[in-house]
C-alpha cells in the first residue's frame, strides 16, 4: 500500500527531477517509510512507500525489470502474489525479493493487460515499457484504490490522488461545475469527473494505454471486468449456498491475513465487521480491534441507537481481542472539517468524518486494518431501496423511480433553483442521463423482480460503493494505515454475484404483493416486513458470531449528525453557512440553500445530508482557489 505519481511529456522535454519529486511530496502521508523517483528523459515515475510485504530495501519503488526494458510503480496488495510467483518461477522468471510487487511485475511482463484477471486484489499501477514506448495504466476491479489522471496535448501526469497533479506548476485550477452538480444530486460522483476541470478519475475494471510511437497521444481505455449479478438457473440448493459461502468468506479473510506488519480489525458492532473479527481472530491471538463510538447527549429518534460500542465490546469479549475504542462529540466533528475535506480531496457519500477517527485510532496501533465495506452491497443489505426496484412497467419506469429516489441531496425541483448563479436557463438537467448510463450494458432482459432488484445491486456496487472505497482509502492513508475488505475478495464476489436474490433477502414475495396504490404509510409497511436483507450472511455468519448480533437491524456508521446540526453545532452551522464571506455563494444561491438550511435548524424537514455537504463543499472551496 502505497503512492504512486508519474507524467510523460509528449514533446521530448525531459522531465524535472525537482517537478516529480513535488509530487510525491504531496502525498507524502500515504508512504512515509520510503520515497522514491525514476526518470528516462521525458518521462517520470515516482513513488512513496508504506512497507506491507518484504520490508527490505529489495521492495523499493519505482521497481525496475532485471533487463532495465520496463519500470513499475505500484499502489495495493495482490494477495495470491505467492500462487502467481510459483506458476511465472514454472516460466522461467526468477525473483530478487518476496515483494508482490516483483510479481506483479514480472506478471504483466508475462502476460500484458491479461495478467489483470488473475489479480485477487487491490491496486493502481503504472508500467513503463522503454522499448515500445507504451505506458500501461490500471485499476482494481471495484476501485479499491483511486487513480487519478489528467491529459494535455503535450502531457499525461498521473497519481493516487489529486494532489500530486495539482503539484504541477502551471496547473490550472478550474471548478467542474457539472461535476458540482452531479454531486449535489447524488451526493456522489458517478462520471470519471472531479470537481477540477480535466483531471478525471479512472473508472473501477479499466486498463489505459499511452502509445508514444502514434501521433494520437491519447490514453486508450479498456474495461477488463465488470459486475454481473444473475440469477441462476435450475434448482436452488439452499444448503449448498450455505456451505459455499462459509468456505469463500473463511477464505477471503484468512488470504488477507497476509502480511509482514501487525495487522487488526474495525468493530464496529455489526454483523459484516463483526464476522471478519470472528475469523480473523482464529489465526491471531488477541488481535487488536477498532471502534469508535458518538456521545447521544443531545441525540434523539432514531440516532439514539447510533452508538454501538455495548456491541462492538461484546464481541470483542468473545472473540478475545484486544479492543480500543474513541468516543466523537460535536466539537470532533467541527475541528476536523478542514483536514478531512484536504485528504478527501473533494466530498463523496456519507458523513466520513467517523471513518477519519477511526483510521487514525488504528494508526497509533497498527499498520492494516481490515474492514467490512462491501457486504452490504454484495448480499442485499439495503433492502428499504429495493422496494423501488421490484414492480416497474418497464426499464425506463424503473430508471425513473429509482434515480428520484437517489437524489440523496436535492431532487430536480430545487436543484434548478439553487444552481441558478452558475445556470441560468436550466431547462434539461442530464443527472438523470448520468444515473441511467451506469446501466449502458444491463438494460434490457428484464422480466421478473429478482432482475429488477439485481439492476439495483449492480448499480449499488457501481456508485454508493465505489465512493464508500474512496472514503475508505483517503481517509485511512490519511494516517498511514492499510485498510483491506476481505468481502472484495474475487472468489467471493463471484459467488454473490450468482447467489438467488431469494436467498438474500426472504420477504420477496411480500414486497411484490404490495399494493402500489393502497393508502397509508406503504414505506414503513414495506420496512417492516424486509428489515431482514443479507439473509443468507446472516444464516452462515451464525456459526460465528453472536446471534443477537446477526439478527440485529442494519445500521450505517453515522454520528448524530441531525440533532448535532439543530443543537450542539448550529453556531458552527450557521458560522459556516450563513456568513457573508461563504464561499458556496459563488456558485450556488444563497437565499434558496439558506431556506433549505433553515428548515433543519427549526426542526421543519431533516437536512443532515444536504448541511453536511455543504461544509464539506464550503471548506472544498477554501482550500482551492478555483476559477469558475
Amino acid at each position: 500500500m502505497c503512492g504512486i505519481a508519474g507524467l510523460i511529456n509528449f514533446d521530448g522535454a525531459p522531465v524535472s527531477p525537482v517537478v516529480l519529486k513535488m509530487m510525491t511530496d504531496a502525498i507524502s502521508h500515504r508512504g512515509p517509510d520510503g520515497e522514491g523517483q525514476w526518470i528516462d528523459r521525458n518521462i517520470g515515475l515516482g513513488h512513496r512507500r508504506l512497507a506491507i510485504i518484504d520490508l527490505s530495501p529489495a521492495g523499493h519503488q519505482p521497481m525496475i525489470s532485471w533487463d532495465q526494458r520496463y519500470v513499475i510503480t505500484y499502489n495495493g496488495e495482490i494477495y495470491n502474489y505467492r500462487e502467481l510467483k510459483a506458476d511465472l518461477e514454472s516460466e522461467g522468471f526468477r525473483f530478487r525479493s518476496q515483494s508482490d510487487t516483483e510479481v506483479l511485475l514480472y506478471a504483466l511482463i508475462a502476460w500484458g493487460p491479461k495478467a489483470l484477471d488473475k489479480l485477487n486484489g487491490m491496486f493502481a499501477f503504472a508500467l513503463w515499457d522503454k522499448q515500445e514506448q507504451k505506458l500501461l495504466l490500471a485499476r482494481d476491479r471495484y476501485g479499491i484504490k483511486p487513480l487519478y489522471y489528467a491529459l494535455t496535448s503535450n502531457t499525461l501526469v498521473f497519481g493516487s490522488e489529486q494532489k500530486a497533479i495539482l503539484a504541477q506548476p502551471g496547473f490550472t485550477r478550474k471548478l467542474d461545475k457539472d461535476a458540482l452538480l452531479e454531486y449535489f444530486t447524488f451526493q456522489n460522483i458517478f462520471t470519471d469527473k472531479t470537481l477540477i476541470q480535466g483531471v478525471k478519475m479512472c473508472p473501477a475494471g479499466y486498463y489505459g494505454i499511452l502509445d508514444l510511437s502514434k501521433p494520437n497521444k491519447g490514453l486508450q481505455l479498456t474495461q477488463y471486468w465488470d459486475f454481473n449479478f444473475r440469477e441462476p438457473t435450475g434448482k436452488i440448493d439452499k444448503r449448498a449456498y450455505h456451505e459455499e459461502l462459509d468456505r469463500l468468506f473463511r477464505q477471503a479473510v484468512n488470504r488477507q491475513l497476509v502480511t509482514d506488519v501487525e495487522l487488526g480489525s474495525y468493530l464496529s458492532g455489526g454483523m459484516d465487521s463483526g464476522s471478519i473479527t470472528a475469523i480473523a481472530a482464529q489465526s491471531i491471538p488477541f488481535m487488536k480491534t477498532f471502534t469508535c463510538g458518538f456521545d447521544l447527549t443531545s441525540a434523539s429518534g432514531l440516532e439514539l441507537g447510533f452508538d454501538e460500542r455495548r456491541k462492538a465490546e461484546y464481541m470483542s469479549y468473545c472473540f478475545k481481542t484486544e479492543h480500543y475504542e474513541i468516543v466523537l462529540k460535536s466539537g470532533d466533528m467541527e475541528r476536523v472539517l478542514p483536514k478531512l475535506a484536504w485528504h478527501l480531496e473533494e466530498p463523496r457519500v456519507g458523513q466520513s468524518y467517523p471513518n477519519y477517527y477511526a483510521a487514525k485510532l488504528a494508526s497509533k496501533f497498527v499498520k492494516v486494518v481490515l474492514s467490512g465495506a462491501g457486504g452490504d452491497e454484495l448480499f442485499g443489505g439495503y433492502p428499504w431501496r429495493y422496494y423501488r426496484a421490484v414492480v416497474n412497467d418497464d426499464f425506463e419506469h424503473y430508471v425513473d423511480k429509482y434515480y428520484q429516489f437517489w437524489q440523496r441531496l436535492l431532487p430536480n425541483s430545487e436543484i434548478k433553483q439553487v444552481f441558478s448563479p452558475i445556470w441560468k436557463d436550466v431547462e434539461h438537467l442530464w443527472t438523470r442521463d448520468i444515473f441511467r448510463d451506469v446501466f449502458r450494458h444491463h438494460a434490457d432482459q428484464l422480466n421478473t423482480p429478482e432482475d429488477y432488484i439485481n439492476h439495483s445491486l449492480y448499480f449499488e456496487a457501481k456508485t454508493f460503493l465505489h465512493g464508500l472505497l474512496v472514503v475508505e482509502d483517503k481517509l485511512s492513508m490519511a494516517h498511514g494505515l492499510e485498510s483491506r475488505v476481505p468481502f472484495l475478495d474475487n472468489d467471493l464476489v463471484d459467488f454473490a454475484m450468482r447467489c438467488p436474490v431469494s436467498l438474500k433477502l426472504n420477504n420477496l414475495v411480500e414486497v411484490v404483493r404490495m399494493n402500489e396504490n393502497e393508502s397509508g404509510g406503504k414505506g414503513a409497511k414495506y420496512f417492516s416486513r424486509t428489515r431482514d436483507g443479507k439473509q443468507i450472511l446472516r444464516d452462515v455468519m451464525n456459526l460465528n458470531i453472536p446471534s443477537d448480533i446477526v439478527i440485529a437491524e442494519k445500521q450505517g456508521f453515522s454520528g448524530p449528525d441531525a440533532s448535532w446540526f439543530k443543537g450542539e453545532s448550529i453556531d458552527f452551522v450557521r458560522r459556516t453557512l450563513l456568513s457573508d464571506n461563504a464561499l458556496i455563494y459563488e456558485v450556488l444561491d444563497r437565499q434558496v440553500v439558506e431556506q433549505l438550511i433553515e428548515q433543519h435548524l427549526s426542526g421543519v424537514q431533516n437536512r443532515r445530508l444536504l448541511i453536511w455537504s455543504l461544509l464539506n463543499v464550503e471548506n472544498y472551496l477554501a482550500q482551492n482557489n478555483l476559477g469558475l
